[in-house]
């Protein structure tokens, strides 16, 4: 990575993980914005953004204002629930994609979601990071963040993770676990939000030349 110029860390994560917090956490202690797939959904319908929409924005050289108008959204956004929905066409997988590069072309940010390795493998600047835990670790962690039973963490961790690998598999023939897509790999059995961070920290400066 170069210090000077835009990047991008990307944070793919199993649910269960702590994963989107070490990227919250991580954004914050670098300074930049934190993006993920309940903001992109909540501006994919609150701007009624469609890839027809986008290609209008920039037919216009609309972007600027654009833009502007999604960090006004951004700050009244962050504060909201998160959506596990899964996008079931092709459509919206671009719509992903763009909307994300689009965001990533602006400025450094970090971006957490299921599909961010794959869109981001050819972006320069950017280190793509994977964040995973023993089945063990992940069911105590929802159910002590959800309030729900062992059976049923034990539910939503195999249906999501299922579904983000369908997810990828119906784009790609890439999956999400193969290791060569990262270039650094957390397990978070032995480690806190904040020991994952500083790890990724240590690691990004010092590849940053």
């Amino acid at each position: 990575m170069k210090k000077n110029e835009k990047f991008i860390i990307t944070i793919n994560r199993e649910v269960g993980s702590g994963g989107r917090t070490v990227g919250r956490k991580l954004a914050e202690r670098l300074g930049v914005k934190y993006y993920d797939k309940a903001l992109v959904k909540g501006l994919t319908e609150k701007y009624g953004l469609s890839l027809k929409e986008i290609e209008r924005l920039k037919a216009n050289d609309e972007k600027k204002s654009w833009w502007d108008e999604f960090n006004r959204f951004y700050h009244s956004f962050t504060g909201g629930s998160v959506s596990e929905d899964i996008p079931t066409t092709a459509s919206m997988f671009e719509t992903e994609r763009r909307i994300l590069q689009g965001l990533a072309s602006q400025e450094s940010c970090v971006v957490a979601g299921r599909s961010t390795f794959l869109i981001f493998r050819e972006w320069p600047n950017h280190v793509n990071v994977f964040i995973q835990a023993s089945l063990s670790h992940r069911i105590q962690r929802i159910i002590e963040r959800q309030h729900v039973t062992t059976q049923h963490a034990i539910d939503i961790i195999s249906e999501l993770d299922a579904g983000r690998e369908a997810y990828i598999k119906k784009y790609s023939d890439k999956s999400r676990y193969d290791t060569r897509h990262y270039q650094l790999v957390l397990s978070m059995d032995d480690l806190s939000e904040d020991d994952a961070v500083n790890v990724i920290m240590a690691y990004v400066e010092g590849v940053m030349k």
